[in-house]
């Protein structure tokens, strides 16, 4: 998996680095069929947003969270990319159709 972090408005540290790291961890957990990963991390007054992109084969992930601390906007967005990612992993499963025979039978 590639995964480039950068920053709009904020350098990132490599604290942050580190903390999205270990919060993406656990999405690789569910599906380790990942491409590739874009974090975005920007600062505006009063408000910190955090978005990703994250490729799969078939199909671009794109999650945003905004909060009032760049911690918690990390830990809303890795909550988000992970219900997505698990929906799509079980679309991906859950897609086969039964045989025209065993329909028939049934």
């Amino acid at each position: 998996m590639n995964l480039s972090i950068s920053g709009h408005h904020l350098d990132v540290t490599p604290a942050i680095r580190e903390y999205v790291l270990n919060k993406l961890a656990r999405v690789l957990r569910h599906f380790d069929h990942v491409i590739d990963t874009q974090v975005m991390l920007s600062v505006e007054p009063l408000r910190h947003r955090a978005e990703i992109t994250m490729r799969v084969r078939g199909k671009d992930i794109h999650c945003e969270a905004v909060e009032e601390n760049l911690y918690a906007a990390i830990d809303a967005l890795a909550d988000k990319i992970d219900r997505k990612v698990i929906q799509h992993k079980d679309r991906l499963q859950n897609h086969s159709h039964e045989p025209a025979k065993r329909q028939m039978a049934a």
